[in-house]
């Protein structure tokens, strides 16, 4: 029997002090960091102890990077705290998010709703990749590593591609892309047996994503420089490629779509029996599409005719799913059978996925007739629809309410999403056609906006009743905020109609009723401007003119007394300063080895782990927290042990409040392990807010850099009862010029043996020429000593400076015991800040 994986899961900135960066530039490429010193054992491991005293304290100020994003020039139309409410810290929706304001209060109320649900996706998976976007809050036994899911990947980046903080999608992008989503997996019958990689998994649609995020930041070269990553996810679905029909087939599962109408004709329901499919052919032409976009954006020789060469690929597909999958008499795209099917009979039954080429531009206009099922009492309109069958089909909702997941007639957020953006497309970009118009987009809107209910509360899961006001698919501590579709994005550049242009330009084409009085979008980080867009039909609402106006960085460009659609000159991108690359050296995303957290008391139902799990939840299930609640203790502690040294200057703190036996503590005690092992107050804080607040992010700045292995905290309220942290940080600030190593074995370890001493070696390869300064820190009891004098050594860009460093474990080190090693590396960059870039690898004792 198969294993249906979802009912097994529903089953159960950092100064180190005035060091003078300077020397001779060094001549060789692997030059090693200066001569031994005259007369001593080059041999000889230093003393024992991991605080170096060139890494004590400094007498200098660290840097201090922000927290957020500077949001620049903008208009200040909207009340923005009162549109956030309480939300927990609003400081980061005010520097991310573009505040809408429209007067339907369902949607308006979702809209925000939504971006917590983005805002508790973020992951932060440690300094070697960063943020990720989660699909579930918690992790599950099918994902890439660090909890990674391909499937909605591509609608992560859509909704999230309006954030002003371009490190989150930077991140991610690379996870899926050169980083460890793009890694291998098993080829198993629970992780799709067709694919041996985690970036295809399940379909996925980057390219056209990495474009879309590009045309509204106006950040083409990050997307350029992946170009070669983008063809060769392009090019890795081949060997699913039919040459014989022109097109590609997939496995409905594996298109993240179990138990459909079409998989219930097979002999594996689940699975759903292999096939050619309007959804994995529409991706890879718009893939395909977007590649070839790049490519004649970046203008190399060759890239011309290469891009020729995809759009060739792009049309071929078009081409043949014309032939294949469209359904002239039921005027619909439609899944066609792979085997036992020498004719290509396609199935009956109309399935939402038959909207999804509108998606990528790639339907004709000649095919509009299909949307007039959108509103077909037996097509796909519901109360909360669509659905994701046709109700004539004699499959829709067959054993839908038997348990997760069937994805034939439930209205699923992820088909939803594909399906209102392929609308916005056909009404702005197509020319007109009497089948749907922009009422059936707000009334499709609305709906899908009302399924974000549950028990009066914002709330969205993984698939909800068509008719009834209810989710069906939503298991506890498992399905809350699920992240697996857009809607902002539909807000933004379908109701909105905010259109990303490639050039320095964008397009105002709104679908809101034109019975509307008045909308506004402000300060929409668009191309490195903040956009304002404002629809005030008699001037009486927002008191800024009467009609369509649009500002760029405050200043208003354009007014019209009409919604017609407008395209507007923006003007060069602005490249705004991009916030420094900080690393969280406290986060431990699998909640294992080091750093590790502990507690002097935890409730049950929480864990000292979920507090540096590098997400900040502030919702009931699943706990992402640590509380005391209902300790015998007067005080309890949390403590998270390092296991080796590292710097500590900006240290935040985010607690939880549940209004009821958890409460925001009244005052907190921070405290660092010395080397002696001790607990002392850590000298020298800069608290902000100077007492904890509910709901706002605590950040604590030192006078001094700290050097430790521990940090304690102690919050306490003064008429006793339960404290709780939902996040603890400790941020340093890296030089993106450097890309630092320690040099391992072929498992990814250094092998070492109690009492014996290995040699070690670190790598430093620079962009530009750059004076480092490495250092390489160890556990209580080990020693460490470079075979060299170490002092601040340029290294010209692209070369790579290696220091040999000699490392002894302790002799009482238990066999298979994994201990961290840990690289600093000191520089300075242009603006005088001095960051510490790092890097940390396992031992491993025999």
């Amino acid at each position: 029997m198969s294993l249906d994986r979802r009912q097994f899961l529903h089953s159960g900135a950092l100064a180190l002090g005035a060091v003078a960066l300077t020397s001779p530039l060094a001549s060789g490429a692997d030059a090693p960091v200066g001569p031994p010193v005259p007369g001593a054992d080059a041999r000889r491991p230093g003393p024992a102890g991991a605080f170096p005293d060139s890494f004590a304290p400094s007498g200098n100020r660290p840097a201090v990077p922000p927290m957020y994003p500077e949001v620049g020039p903008g208009t200040t139309v909207l009340d923005h705290r009162a549109l956030l409410g309480d939300i927990v810290e609003a400081q980061w929706y005010e520097a991310n998010i573009p505040f809408v304001d429209v007067p339907d209060q369902a949607i308006k109320d979702t809209y925000y709703y939504r971006w917590r649900v983005i805002k508790h996706a973020l992951k932060y998976t440690g300094a070697e990749e960063g943020w990720i976007l989660s699909e579930f809050l918690g992790p599950v036994g099918y994902s890439a590593p660090n909890g990674g899911i391909v499937a909605a990947a591509a609608h992560h980046i859509r909704e999230a591609r309006w954030l002003r903080d371009p490190r989150y999608l930077d991140d991610y992008i690379d996870y899926w892309l050169r980083g460890s989503g793009s890694g291998p997996k098993p080829a198993t019958d629970f992780l799709n047996k067709n694919t041996t990689d985690w970036a295809h998994q399940y379909s996925f649609w980057i390219a056209d994503a990495v474009v879309a995020r590009a045309s509204a930041d106006g950040r083409w070269d990050f997307a350029l420089d992946r170009i070669p990553e983008l063809e060769r996810q392009w090019e890795k679905w081949a060997p699913q490629y039919d040459e014989e029909l022109g097109l590609y087939w997939q496995t409905p599962v594996w298109d993240a779509m179990e138990y459909t109408a079409s998989a219930y004709q097979s002999d594996d329901p689940y699975h759903g029996g292999d096939g050619f499919r309007p959804t994995l052919n529409a991706y890879q032409y718009g893939d395909a599409r977007a590649i070839a976009t790049l490519l004649r954006l970046r203008g190399r020789a060759g890239d011309r005719a290469k891009a020729q060469r995809y759009d060739d690929r792009a049309a071929a597909l078009q081409a043949h799913q014309e032939r294949w999958l469209w359904d002239e008499e039921d005027q619909f795209y439609k899944h066609v059978m792979r085997d036992g099917n020498p004719d290509r009979h396609k199935i009956a039954d109309r399935e939402q996925i038959g909207f999804v080429p509108w998606y990528f531009h790639m339907a004709p206009e000649k095919n509009a007739a299909a949307w007039a099922q959108l509103t077909d009492p037996q097509g796909f309109a519901a109360p909360f629809g669509p659905t994701t069958v046709e109700r004539r089909s004699p499959w829709f909702m067959h054993e839908a309410l038997h348990g997760c997941c069937r994805w034939n007639g439930p209205s699923w957020p992820f088909s939803t999403s594909h399906t209102l953006t392929a609308l916005a497309n056909l009404l702005i970009d197509y020319p007109d056609q009497p089948y749907v118009g922009r009422a059936d987009y707000y009334a499709a809107l609305r709906a899908y906006a009302l399924t974000h209910r549950k028990d009066g509360r914002l709330y969205v899961a993984e698939a909800h009743h068509p008719d009834e006001d209810r989710w069906i698919y939503d298991g506890r501590g498992h399905s809350e905020d699920y992240n697996h579709s857009t809607f902002n994005d539909l807000v933004l550049s379908g109701l909105l109609g905010i259109r990303p242009q490639r050039g320095a330009s964008v397009e105002i084409a709104p679908l809101a009723p034109k019975e509307w009085d008045h909308f506004a979008v402000e300060n929409l980080a668009y191309q490195g401007r903040n956009l304002t867009v404002l629809w005030d039909r008699d001037g009486t609402t927002y008191g800024r003119g009467n009609g369509l106006s649009v500002w760029l960085d405050g200043r208003r460009v354009h007014r019209q007394n009409d919604l017609d659609p407008v395209r507007l000159d923006t003007g060069r991108v602005v490249h705004r300063r991009t916030p420094p690359r900080v690393v969280d050296d406290l986060a431990n995303v699998a909640r294992s080895g080091y750093p590790a957290a502990s507690a002097s008391y935890t409730f049950p139902l929480d864990s000292p782990a979920r507090a540096i799990d590098g997400q900040d939840l502030h919702i009931d299930t699943p706990s992402s927290r640590w509380t005391n609640y209902q300790s015998p203790n007067g005080t309890d502690h949390l403590a998270v042990d390092l296991r080796v040294p590292t710097l500590v200057s900006d240290i935040r703190i985010s607690f939880y409040d549940d209004g009821g036996g958890v409460r925001t503590p009244d005052s907190y005690a921070l405290d660092y392990r010395t080397q002696d092992g001790d607990w002392r107050p850590v000298p020298g804080q800069r608290r902000a807010p100077d007492t904890p607040q509910r709901g706002v992010l605590n950040r604590i700045l030192l006078d001094r850099t700290l050097t430790t292995d521990g940090l304690r905290l102690t919050a306490v309220r003064d008429v006793g009862g339960g404290v709780g942290v939902s996040a603890w940080q400790s941020w340093r600030t890296e030089d993106p010029r450097l890309d630092v190593a320690i040099e391992t074995g072929p498992q990814g370890l250094i092998t070492v043996r109690p009492g014996t001493t290995v040699e070690v070696t670190t790598t430093v390869r620079a962009a530009g020429t750059v004076v480092v300064h490495p250092q390489l820190l160890a556990p209580r009891g080990w020693r460490t000593a470079p075979r060299e004098t170490v002092r601040p050594s340029p290294v010209r860009g692209g070369r790579t400076l290696r220091t040999r460093w000699l490392v002894t474990a302790p002799a009482d080190l238990p066999p298979g015991a994994r201990e961290p090693l840990r690289l600093l590396v000191r520089s300075r960059l242009s603006d005088g800040s001095l960051p510490v870039t790092g890097a940390v690898t396992l031992t491993r004792a025999e």
